[in-house]
């Protein structure tokens, strides 16, 4: 096991699945806001308001109804309200990464904690202040800080009154919200990802019924646009704010396999990795759409809006790393008699020589190090994974601990994964384990689905004291981490 003497190890997390605190000191509405629980097989639901008083649940990824307002029912449960609550455990939690030996923390600020609405014309020093705080915690420690600027939390003001993404203006109030932040925390953050998977709108899009998926396209695709040039303004605006910024893209990297060796189904996988990766990786790596791009637009009927200019900031705004997330790999397949994946958000049909978790992802450490090897031959920038972890429901035992050896072997497997990847030539500079304390499920909404070397005491129902308590794999990342993975 070789990994280099400075590599970055560490965990991540995101500020809606952990900060709770969603409506106090300033802080704005987002859509997890409005999003109930949901579980394995049932996605989570949005709850609007009808003219009429009427309440109705819209499914992730549905249409909301014309006139329909966002609405929180007192009646109901929505997790990510409080969350872990680590914005006020954020100072225990970081002391529990760093006697992990945490060399960085993968974190978001949320957008709506510095700018309620997204357009305000001040920040909200509250927020400000509040991050500056867990920059400084991180600081004590020597915990290199990777922030992602936004994680599926644009402020439900845009999304709700401006048209969202869709509507070009948001540009330029991303682009303002960097440069707030990026200013206020120049000297404790020099690493930063612009948007989180950013390429998942286009995988999901194979989900949704044939008749939905052209205007679901066609909506994807320009929001899609307009996010890659607001991540190439703040990538060359990152370098003006100070030059020892390093930014990131981050792709959701699910590996995708032909079932079979038939033609069909070989170029049906290769087109899943044009479209599911190549497109967005591409655009921010390379500064440009790629050869396919207009294949690909003709493939849904999709008529994109670009300005003159618009080429030339992409150009300008290309990336220093490359990060993704790695948690499964797929199958895809013509014949439409293949048994599927199952499982929330599991894609195409099932590996036979694969297991599966509890949550129908398939457990695949050589899909870890295929993708490195394409994606770095592919582009030849560092590489980071920042996210990877597996998803299980765990035991506090009465004496509060927790043995989790499935997760040990899960994590074990993929460590080795990626020392092959570094000894077959990938430049690999990092890795920050998903959950790396248990958080609220993005798919489903649940405690139960824990990532975590933490334990936080809490269920699918808010129960709970929120009290933290370490797993056998705390102690086992310690370890790793302390011998830079030469002794797992």
């Amino acid at each position: 096991m070789k990994f280099p003497k400075d590599f970055f190890w560490g965990g991540a997390t995101a500020a809606n699945q952990v900060e709770g605190a969603w409506n106090i000191e300033g802080k704005g509405m987002i859509e997890t806001d409005i999003s109930a629980s949901g579980g394995v097989n049932k996605h989570r639901v949005l709850t609007y308001q009808l003219p009429t008083g009427e309440i109705v649940e819209v499914p992730m990824f549905g249409r909301v109804p014309e006139g329909a307002n966002p609405y929180v029912d007192p009646t109901r449960y929505y997790p990510n309200h409080e969350a872990i609550d680590f914005y006020h455990h954020y100072k225990e939690d970081i002391a529990l990464f760093a006697e992990m030996g945490f060399k960085m923390y993968r974190m978001s600020i949320s957008w709506s904690r510095i700018f309620p609405k997204g357009i305000e014309n001040e920040p909200n020093q509250a927020g400000l202040e509040f991050y500056r705080n867990v920059f400084l915690e991180l600081k004590k420690y020597k915990i290199e800080p990777l922030v992602t600027l936004w994680h599926f939390d644009t402020p439900l003001y845009l999304e709700t009154e401006t048209g969202g993404w869709m509507n070009r203006s948001t540009i330029d109030h991303f682009v303002r919200y960097a440069e707030i932040v990026m200013t206020e925390y120049k000297d404790l953050v020099n690493y930063w990802i612009t948007f989180n998977e950013i390429n998942n709108r286009l995988f999901f899009l194979e989900m949704l019924p044939e008749s939905q998926r052209q205007q679901a396209a066609q909506i994807s695709i320009q929001e899609l646009h307009h996010q890659f040039l607001a991540s190439a303004k703040v990538v060359k605006l990152a370098r003006q704010i100070n030059p020892q910024n390093k930014i990131a893209c981050m792709i959701n990297g699910v590996t995708p396999y032909p079932l079979t060796s038939r033609p069909s189904d070989v170029l049906m996988a290769q087109e899943a990795l044009k479209q599911g990766i190549y497109y967005c990786g591409d655009i921010q790596v390379r500064g440009k759409y790629p050869s396919f791009a207009k294949r690909l637009w003709e493939k849904y009927g999709v008529e994109l809006e670009m300005e003159a200019d618009d080429a030339a900031v992409l150009l300008e705004g290309k990336v220093d790393i490359f990060s993704f997330s790695y948690y499964m790999s797929m199958c895809l397949t013509t014949d439409e008699e293949a048994q599927t994946g199952q499982g929330n958000f599991s894609f195409g049909a099932l590996n036979p020589y694969l297991d599966y978790s509890d949550w129908g992802w398939g457990i695949d450490p050589t899909g870890l190090r295929y993708i490195l090897n394409e994606l770095y031959g592919r582009y030849e920038i560092p590489m980071m994974v920042v996210e990877n972890g597996l998803g299980q429901d765990d035991t506090l035992e009465a004496d509060g601990s927790v043995h989790d050896p499935y997760r040990i072997d899960y994590l074990k497997r993929h460590v080795e994964a990626m020392s092959e990847a570094i000894a077959d030539g990938v430049d690999l500079i990092a890795y920050t384990s998903w959950g790396c304390i248990d958080l609220i499920s993005a798919g489903t909404g649940q405690m139960s689905k824990r990532y975590g070397f933490i334990y936080v005491d809490l269920d699918d129902e808010g129960n709970g004291t929120r009290q933290r308590y370490r797993k056998d794999s705390f102690y086992w990342y310690q370890r790793l981490i302390a011998t830079n993975a030469e002794e797992m």
